[in-house]
């Protein structure tokens, strides 16, 4: 667990921010839990991700819950995380595309 901040913000000075890699059946990705999420999000834990969005740090992906979602515990998967396809080590970059006509 990271604690992060800058002197100038009290807001972040003692943010906690953790990383944890989330996965369902289809691949994982590396979620990116804040202050009392990270209480939440243990090693083996099943959780349901509710409006859930994509942040891009350093050109790949980080799955985020912001103020407008939610992380519910629930009873363990059923599944077997496929644990070989993390999309979070795709590196992606931005590309302007010229409009046609120009």
């Amino acid at each position: 667990v990271l604690k992060r901040g800058r002197s100038v913000s009290q807001n972040l000075q003692n943010t906690r921010i953790a990383e944890c890699v989330v996965g369902d059946e289809t691949g994982t990705i590396i979620f990116t839990a804040r202050n009392d999420q990270v209480d939440v999000m243990k090693p083996g834990t099943t959780v349901i991700l509710r409006n859930a969005k994509i942040d891009m740090f350093k050109g790949t992906m980080r799955l985020a819950v912001d103020k407008w979602g939610r992380i519910e515990l629930t009873e363990p998967a059923i599944f077997t995380v496929k644990e070989d396809n993390n999309i979070s080590v795709v590196e992606y970059e931005l590309v302007s595309v010229a409009e046609e006509g120009s």
